[in-house]
């Protein structure tokens, strides 16, 4: 599922291919959204997805306010939003339909790993 926060004037910042935006373990003090590009999701050294443009990453972490669970790797060129906690609680307060959407996300997210058991 696509989540569109943004206005064509929101601030991003572009990764190439390699970098490495979070590692397992790492304290978490935003979320990101990806504009375009693909990052790849990895836990325990399994990828577990490809978030393309629309896609958010690194929100469970976030909401739970402990450590990244998993490794996300740009693996193209790619042009990242980042959402800190406070403006993360101000999307939550001012547009209900922001939670929805994140909770659809998180909701579909588990279900695969659910059918890889």
């Amino acid at each position: 599922m696509k989540i569109n926060l943004f206005d064509k004037d929101q601030e991003y910042t572009t990764a190439a291919p390699g970098l490495v935006v979070f590692r397992e373990g790492d304290a978490a003090h935003c979320m990101y959204a990806v504009i375009e590009g693909k990052v790849d999701i990895v836990i325990h050294g399994q990828l577990v997805e490809t978030i393309e443009a629309g896609g958010v990453f690194g929100e469970m972490a976030l909401i739970e306010e402990k450590p990244r669970n998993a490794t996300a790797t740009v693996t193209a060129p790619t042009k990242l939003v980042s959402i800190d906690r406070r403006r993360f609680l101000f999307l939550v307060q001012q547009n209900p339909f922001f939670a929805i959407q994140l909770m659809t996300v998180m909701a579909g997210r588990l279900r695969k790993m659910d059918e890889r058991l």
